[in-house]
């Protein structure tokens, strides 16, 4: 049986209750969903050469902490719903700083190293970039995934890593598709993942994308659910400016209250 069944089964079944506080009801609350709601730049400690302009939906940091791992290894699914609406405000917060016309949106997940499919058992960046583009869509942008990156090595575990060794450990682990050939003229390309830290992921990521965008092209954007706060989370982040009346991301609300 389908593992997103299944999920929606044990939903039904089993007791409810948030996975950023622990009340009961919905799959995420009202107050923990709001925290993912605040896109904003993130900055990394230490700013890796090359880290793409990078837009996340709210704080690595309180609630939203346990409700994302929840989703990635605890196997809580059905915050997909929340978690990829989420994503969809931070890809549209990233959009809007664009100087140019908006061409069409290809949301390029990072690829999981086969170990972690296998601990796991699915694909959670790639169900969230799927919620993403549900949600772009519906708003009007025009958004697609696109599966352009691979993994061509094997990383070390991270743990204790300075910014430095993590870029250092992931060098050569990423790689282009061939379909990164065929993007349409114009294509803006943004790498999305569940969390940035060190910023070293998304760095690595965006260079191996550079020769596929194109010299002319945008740059390489990227977004994230939720980035290790710079300061303490008790301080207000730094905001995207809105895109303008109209924009992306005024035609998108926040994760809500999931059900």
């Amino acid at each position: 049986m389908d593992g997103g069944v299944l999920a929606a089964l044990a939903d039904l079944l089993l007791p409810r209750e948030c996975a950023g506080c622990g009340v009961p009801g919905a799959v995420l609350c009202r107050r923990c969903a709001a925290l993912l709601a605040v896109p904003h730049l993130a900055q990394p400690r230490r700013f890796p050469a090359g880290f793409p302009p990078t837009v996340a939906a709210g704080a690595y940091a309180g609630p939203v902490r346990p409700a994302v791992n929840a989703f990635k290894e605890r196997g809580r699914a059905e915050l997909s719903r929340p978690l990829g609406a989420a994503l969809a405000l931070a890809v549209a917060g990233v959009l809007a700083g664009l100087s140019t016309r908006l061409g069409p949106v290809r949301l390029v997940p990072v690829p999981s190293g086969a170990a972690a499919l296998r601990a796991r058992g699915r694909d959670h960046v790639r169900e969230l970039t799927a919620r993403a583009v549900a949600e772009l869509r519906a708003a009007g942008v025009p958004a697609e995934e696109a599966r352009l990156l691979r993994r061509s090595g094997r990383a070390a575990d991270s743990a204790g890593l300075s910014a430095a060794q993590r870029r250092a450990n992931l060098a050569g682990t990423f790689a282009l598709r061939d379909g990164a050939r065929e993007l349409p003229d114009g294509a803006v390309l943004v790498v999305v993942d569940d969390v940035v830290t060190s910023g070293a992921t998304l760095t690595e990521a965006a260079a191996v994308l550079a020769p596929a965008a194109g010299p002319a092209g945008p740059p390489v954007l990227a977004a994230v659910v939720a980035a290790t706060p710079r300061r303490p989370p008790a301080r207000a982040p730094q905001h995207v400016p809105p895109g303008g009346r109209g924009g992306p991301a005024d035609r998108l609300s926040g994760p809500g209250d999931a059900d």
